[in-house]
């Protein structure tokens, strides 16, 4: 009898877990899994807007697409591709400064300054003269990856950025939409940020906007203007700053490179051109930078020495200082006496610099942190 009661309390138990087990599963159905599709290569075109700028020379072997956009914007942002994964590109190029820094020398991983000033991007698929203040960089891919190797800025070796890119799976699905695989490689890498790089185009100025007839300048910048473009005349009839020689064209730069008489023989401690070239006649020519949105893009200069568009003109007003490898256009600007631009000169040319702003170029969200 008590083997019987025991089989008939063992067979309960389990109808009544087997009950309770099939209620809990009544209770709260299975949510099916829904993998994510694989990443495609998507070859679509990105439509580059450069309003009335004559054509851009775009390389060939490198088309902008949508995907590849996007890619180098992901890069640009990413703090990965320095060695404590504290820098990023735009920690040194920020949008509200026409991607320029507004420090004198920036900062890198190691606490470090640099030696120049970071030149601002802007415009540059109309630069085809080299990059970086002394043409070191043929192309942007190429200079692109400069600032990752170099040990005062992300120092980071290349094999490592891939790494830790290959790492992460949201890079490897963005190289399969841009490139067609998941293979990271530094030649993408810097094909990547070209291809950001190169939209990161400034054509909504005051100035573009008087060009076109939507907008007048005011006395101040209208004659700031006429001093802008007009030459220096050593007679003193007319009054010039005579900056259209080497700040010439919509792009407000020759894209040349220069001595502009900063210093003396033998005060030009940095050699500029000449360290790329080895000509002695290169020595202290540094790249002519765009002036568009050159009011937010302070410090001047390739070693930032002046903090402000007033002592960057006076440079010239007062004399450039003379030297075996100074720029003929700057024979009108050698001391003694320099241009000689008044107070009131000087104000109104400020004034007028000052309309090279792009405020749509500050804040286009399409250059800004991706989410």
């Amino acid at each position: 009898m008590m083997k019987n009661f025991t089989r008939y309390t063992l067979l309960s138990f389990f109808c009544f877990s087997l009950l309770f087990s099939c209620k809990e599963e009544d209770d709260s159905p299975m949510t099916p899994i829904v993998e994510e599709p694989a990443p495609e290569y998507d070859p679509s075109p990105y439509e580059l807007d450069w309003g009335y700028f004559p054509d851009p020379k775009l390389p060939e072997d490198n088309p902008l697409t949508v995907a590849g956009v996007a890619l180098g914007r992901m890069l640009f942002y990413e703090k990965k591709l320095s060695a404590d994964g504290t820098q990023s590109c735009a920690g040194c190029h920020q949008q509200a400064t026409g991607f320029s820094d507004e420090r004198q020398f920036s900062i890198g991983v190691a606490g470090l300054p640099g030696t120049r000033q970071a030149m601002p991007l802007i415009n540059l698929s109309w630069h085809r003269n080299g990059f970086f203040w002394d043409a070191r960089a043929a192309s942007l891919r190429e200079q692109a990856l400069f600032p990752i190797q170099d040990p005062l800025e992300m120092n980071e070796t290349l094999d490592r950025v891939v790494s830790k890119l290959q790492a992460d799976k949201k890079y490897r699905d963005q190289f399969v939409r841009a490139f067609g695989d998941e293979a990271i490689t530094p030649a993408r890498i810097g094909r990547a940020i070209e291809q950001f790089e190169l939209t990161l185009i400034s054509t909504h100025s005051k100035y573009d906007r008087w060009l076109m007839g939507e907008v007048e300048l005011t006395a101040s910048e209208e004659r700031g203007r006429v001093l802008f473009f007009t030459e220096y005349d050593p007679t003193g009839l007319v009054g010039g700053a005579e900056c259209l020689h080497c700040h010439s064209g919509f792009n407000f730069t020759n894209d040349l490179y220069m001595n502009n008489g900063l210093d003396a023989a033998a005060n030009q401690l940095d050699k500029g051109l000449m360290a790329s070239t080895g000509k002695a006649e290169d020595r202290a020519k540094f790249k002519t930078p765009t002036l568009r949105n050159i009011a937010l893009t302070a410090p001047y200069m390739h070693d930032g020495r002046f903090a402000t568009l007033e002592a960057a003109i006076e440079h010239y007003n007062t004399g450039t200082i003379d030297s075996p490898t100074i720029d003929p256009r700057m024979q009108s600007n050698l001391q003694p006496g320099g241009l000689g631009l008044s107070p009131q000169d000087i104000a109104d040319l400020v004034a007028f610099l000052h309309t090279l702003t792009d405020e749509a170029f500050l804040s286009n969200p399409a250059f800004s942190a991706p989410e």
